[in-house]
């Protein structure tokens, strides 16, 4: 437990987070996305991380941060020097994309979240729209990304990225905020002339 003093910093990841990055993301997915319905097991989640401290998986998630592709930018939110949550994305020509915000159950219900999202604000293309994919059954991040105001696009997916062990994928749906245009130019492109 944190002490009502301590103060959570966001900060660009830097490669000696890699364990911590790679734990925040095991122990959230273990505690998220386990689900009877479409058969996604801790099992499951425990075989894809397997390798999360492996030195081969250490070193070219180090270089992944070192050297990261064009528009990808990641973060961490850190109690003291505990990391205890992060976030993706990546901005490109035609759209933000938030890869994830993940943060530790225990510090879930605390704003890290918020602050994570707030932060990658000053990256995204504001002209451009942000979107999220998200399982479809993770409710309750669905209702985090509305406060934040995705709406859903009625689009599904099956991404072979999520293919567990067992063979089961986990369905994700998109969910999207579109930009917001420039209330000057949009009075300019929407007023009429009157013709008597």
């Amino acid at each position: 437990m944190r002490d009502k003093k301590s103060k959570i910093k966001i900060l660009r990841a830097k490669p000696e987070d890699v364990r911590g990055i790679a734990e925040v993301a095991y122990k959230t997915w273990l505690a998220t996305y386990p689900n009877k319905k479409y058969r996604i097991t801790a099992a499951d989640v425990k075989y894809m991380y397997r390798n999360r401290n492996k030195k081969e998986d250490l070193s070219k998630r180090r270089e992944d941060i070192l050297h990261p592709k064009k528009g990808v930018k990641r973060f961490v939110a850190k109690d003291g020097s505990k990391i205890v949550g992060i976030c993706g994305i990546i901005v490109d020509t035609d759209k933000n994309q938030l890869k994830s915000i993940y943060v530790l159950p225990e510090y879930q219900g605390r704003g890290i979240g918020y602050a994570l999202w707030k932060n990658t604000q000053k990256y995204f293309n504001k002209k451009n729209k942000t979107i999220v994919q998200l399982a479809i059954y993770n409710t309750q991040t669905m209702e985090f990304y509305k406060k934040l105001g995705f709406v859903k696009t009625g689009k599904h997916f099956i991404d072979e990225k999520t293919r567990m062990k067992s063979g089961f994928i986990i369905p994700e749906i998109e969910m999207i905020i579109k930009p917001k245009i420039n209330a000057k130019k949009k009075n300019k492109t929407s007023k009429s002339r009157r013709i008597d």
